[in-house]
């Protein structure tokens, strides 16, 4: 396809025609069987912006992908599938320190590597109220987001951000991490009397579960602990109904508090979440691309996971509950993702951290490179150099932009049921 026809199927008059009704019923069939009291937050949610939207459409997204070169041409690459500007954060990895980088692999795959880069750059275009910026300050930071992922792979080389090596806004984030105690972090969750912690049950980070639920908690955790060293460890305290993110909001997650090393203040908190199939998956089978066969979706979650991150993440775990696979992890602030909509209106911020969030999304490619299907290193660096798809992709982030923007009014119009 020549750049000609590129971008005629990029431009305005070959934008889809949304159908608000088909729209629905394809959001309904995803959500099929989740908790209606959090799926309804979840639809409440995504109410509010085309960016939220975006977040909580993920299958939508990549069902209306364009076919151009740019995105079906590409060399294949482990991908997370999800990516977009708040799911990029700190966790604490295997060597001890606090890293930057990707954090959610709910629907990773192996997909074309330009997959994730161009849902990025949309969600900058999409996000620009969320990040206090203009449309000409937008174009800067898509262009240096775009410029960051290139120049990573055509070095071929993955690296990593932490603490000793961050700079400006990420630093302090990666500095406030390592600042903060455990202590601390409890007490925004947990309610604490006579030296006992319970869960703080707030209507926005968590709901109450029934007797029965915390039975069947309990029961697992129990079967967990005798697979474990410090069987104490795992010790139940309290257990409630998680509400976090927005895509994956009424599937079934639990919030537990454990005993830990120690009560009060050496209290873990836990998280027990459902994986369920890829949102890239039906697209991905429509082109014929396949994937690994995984014991189940948690493993799979995992696998990719730890696989992409510059350093393991310590405590994560594919398991079974209640007969639906789950990641099992210990529980992070969701304050530590980058929520540079809060670092105030500054072009420098917004570029500097751009640039890193193109480069970590490089990195995990060429760290997973060559494994199970995925392109080697030196494909992936041979196409960094390849002028054509890095300019269809600024076409295609704000192409993607503007189906999301109508994927959304057809969602305001006709909103999916919340049974």
């Amino acid at each position: 396809m020549t750049s000609k026809n590129a971008s005629s199927a990029l431009d305005d008059s070959a934008l889809p025609t949304i159908d608000p009704e088909a729209q629905r019923k394809n959001l309904e069939h995803r959500d099929l069987g989740r908790d209606p009291e959090r799926l309804a937050m979840k639809y409440e949610k995504m109410r509010s912006s085309a960016f939220v939207f975006l977040r909580g459409a993920c299958s939508l997204y990549y069902d209306a992908l364009p076919q151009v070169p740019s995105l079906v041409q590409a060399p294949l690459a482990w991908c997370c599938g999800d990516l977009h500007f708040e799911n990029l954060g700190s966790y604490q990895g295997a060597d001890g320190q606090a890293h930057f980088d990707l954090n959610d692999f709910d629907e990773s795959m192996l997909a074309p590597c330009t997959w994730d880069i161009s849902r990025l750059l949309s969600s900058l275009i999409c996000g620009a109220s969320t990040l206090k910026a203009q449309p000409d300050e937008i174009k800067q930071v898509v262009e240096e987001c775009l410029n960051g992922y290139r120049e990573a792979l055509r070095k071929g080389k993955a690296q990593s951000i932490e603490l000793g090596c961050a700079t400006g806004m990420i630093k302090t984030l990666l500095e406030d991490v390592a600042k903060r105690k455990r202590a601390d972090f409890l007490d925004l969750r947990t309610n604490k009397k006579n030296g006992r912690r319970q869960i703080r049950l707030d209507g926005i980070k968590a709901l109450p579960v029934t007797p029965e639920v915390r039975a069947q908690v309990e029961t697992f955790m129990a079967s967990f602990a005798k697979t474990q060293q410090d069987a104490h460890f795992y010790e139940v305290i309290d257990v409630a109904r998680r509400i976090a993110g927005t895509g994956s909001l009424g599937l079934l997650r639990y919030v537990i508090l454990v005993k830990g090393k120690g009560s009060p203040d050496n209290n873990y908190l836990l998280d027990l979440k459902q994986a369920q199939s890829s949102a890239l998956q039906h697209r991905l089978s429509q082109l014929s691309i396949h994937q690994p066969t995984w014991r189940d979706e948690a493993t799979r979650v995992v696998t990719l996971q730890n696989r992409m991150q510059a350093s393991d993440n310590p405590f994560i775990s594919p398991v079974t509950f209640q007969d639906h696979p789950c990641v099992f992890k210990r529980l992070h602030p969701s304050e530590d993702r980058v929520a540079i909509g809060r670092w105030g209106p500054h072009l420098e911020h917004l570029l500097h951290v751009a640039r890193a969030m193109g480069q970590l999304s490089a990195w995990s490619q060429l760290r997973s490179s060559g494994r199970q299907g995925s392109a080697a290193a030196d494909e992936l660096i041979a196409f960094a150099e390849d002028e054509a798809w890095f300019r269809e992709l600024h076409q295609v982030a704000y192409y993607m932009a503007e189906v999301t923007e109508r994927q959304w009014q057809a969602f305001l119009k006709c909103p999916p049921s919340q049974k």
